[in-house]
């Protein structure tokens, strides 16, 4: 292993090599070398090389398949295009995995100062709040909490919320239309609430998303903070020369 790094878990460094492998080396769908062949090719127990190989996958690096052996994972199948229209259940969907929504909170209350500068509303405006668990194959994802001016979902109630997506029910039963969103996502860490809920610990790398939603009239109908565990999502942005 490497002189200078003693400090450092054997297993963490095992994770550093493999990793610079899996992104110089390997290609997706690779078969990794066994937990027998990485102890004797490193000098490690088993038990060091299993908890290097766990990590990995809690990473989305590889995928252990029992009785198979450990694969290269494809990671840019799981990226997630900031460029398109994003909508969380027809992402998971699109990569084989099935999305789960769990409706945390609903109420109604008064815009303040700083949420009504955000949404392009008036202080004391009525808001929509909506809290959400996204989970995908019973892993949790993700923790959005989304801002709703009332003005244009006057009947909005939390059954039509359990019954179908947030976009599509913006579009098919409001009639709204999506002309953009702006994203920005900005690395962070889990803070106590938040890292109960997506089942890591207190401190752990987070992304932060803020996502405000335009209509064709561009006003803004959906003002949305998430926080997304950074080991479940890699994003990828598309940039594209106009002519």
């Amino acid at each position: 292993m490497r002189p200078g790094a003693r400090r450092q878990p054997l297993y963490d460094q095992l994770v550093d090599i493999l990793t610079e492998k899996i992104e110089q080396e390997y290609r997706p769908g690779d078969l990794m070398p066994s937990e027998r062949e990485l102890s004797e090719r490193y000098g490690l127990s088993r038990t060091t090389v299993r908890l290097a190989l766990q990590e990995l996958e809690r990473l989305g690096m590889v995928v252990r398949q029992h009785g198979r052996g450990t694969f290269v994972a494809d990671r840019s199948a799981q990226a997630t295009n900031l460029s398109q229209q994003y909508s969380f259940t027809e992402q998971m969907r699109s990569m084989g995995r099935v999305p789960e929504t769990t409706i945390l909170e609903f109420s109604e209350f008064d815009a303040d100062k700083q949420l009504a500068e955000r949404m392009g509303v008036r202080p004391g405006d009525r808001l929509f709040k909506l809290k959400r668990l996204r989970a995908a194959d019973g892993v949790p994802m993700m923790v959005e909490k989304t801002y709703l001016p009332v003005r244009k979902f006057l009947t909005l109630k939390r059954p039509l919320l359990d019954s179908m997506p947030l976009y599509e029910i913006i579009e098919s039963v409001y009639h709204e239309k999506i002309r953009l969103a702006e994203e920005e996502f900005f690395a962070s860490v889990a803070r106590t609430a938040d890292a109960h809920l997506l089942g890591i610990a207190e401190g752990d790398p987070v992304l932060d998303l803020v996502r405000t939603t335009y209509n064709t009239s561009n006003e803004i109908i959906e003002y949305t903070l998430s926080v997304a565990r950074a080991d479940q999502f890699k994003y990828k942005v598309v940039h594209q020369r106009l002519p």
